[in-house]
């Protein structure tokens, strides 16, 4: 009797756990999918309406290529949590427009973190272009610097680093806003010394968080002070800039 009812408890427990786990599971999934911030369809169709570039909607992801196909860099960039990665597209066509074939990845459950894929698995839309950069926007930056031992340079978007690159060797630009509410100051500069001492340090004067994509306003954020426009014009200048000595 008393092992028939040790078998019973156990079982009771098992089920438990098990409806537990699945509760737990369908909470994540479910999570994962309710506010996703999407894209701004003005800016959007300006993208897919700009002769200077092409847009392809690849299973690698959004890959925004120069139009007359000549492109030796390209970068792959991690979109934020629960960001429409669509909303990269319009701060990231200027750089498309100068020759840098851009990537923009489709973050597993829209969370960078849950997504284990390597590097490569987003090379391989374009496996003619030479060097390849890494980067990311909040979220998407931290997982970035987790991929950035595999590629030629890492470009932080109001974002900062939770694993030690400062020995790495790599050429960092970190891009950050002086309004940000939530990739603060404060908080770029206490992750600074996980980065190399020569990373290029840049604060753009009256970028919010949202400013680094265009979704909208997002909650905890600061109120921006730049232009779209200006904005825009100044992550592409920078970048740019940035990417340009890495040409083969």
């Amino acid at each position: 009797m008393q092992k028939k009812r040790g078998r019973r408890i156990l079982k009771r427990v098992l089920w438990s756990v098990a409806i537990v786990l699945v509760l737990a599971v369908g909470g994540v999934l479910a999570w994962s999918q309710i506010g996703v911030m999407a894209a701004e369809p003005e800016q959007l169709a300006a993208v897919r309406e700009n002769p200077a570039i092409t847009v392809t909607d690849a299973d690698e992801g959004i890959v925004l290529a120069p139009a007359d196909g000549a492109s030796e860099r390209g970068l792959v960039f991690i979109p934020g949590a629960k960001v429409d990665p669509w909303a990269y597209a319009a701060i990231l066509q200027g750089l498309a427009e100068d020759g840098v074939t851009v990537v923009i990845t489709r973050p597993w459950l829209n969370l960078a973190f849950f997504d284990p894929r390597g590097l490569d698995a987003f090379t391989a839309a374009v496996p003619d272009v030479d060097v390849w950069s890494v980067g990311g926007h909040s979220l998407g930056g931290v997982r970035a610097c987790q991929l950035a031992a595999d590629a030629d340079a890492l470009v932080l978007f109001a974002s900062y680093c939770a694993n030690d690159l400062s020995e790495s060797g790599l050429p960092v630009l970190s891009l950050s806003g002086s309004e940000d509410g939530l990739s603060t100051p404060e908080k770029i500069a206490d992750a600074r010394d996980q980065l190399p001492a020569d990373a290029d340090m840049v604060e753009i004067d009256g970028a919010s968080h949202a400013s680094f994509g265009d979704y909208g306003p997002q909650d905890g954020d600061g109120t921006p002070t730049i232009s779209r426009e200006q904005m825009h014009a100044e992550v592409t200048r920078l970048t740019e800039s940035f990417l340009a000595p890495l040409a083969p």
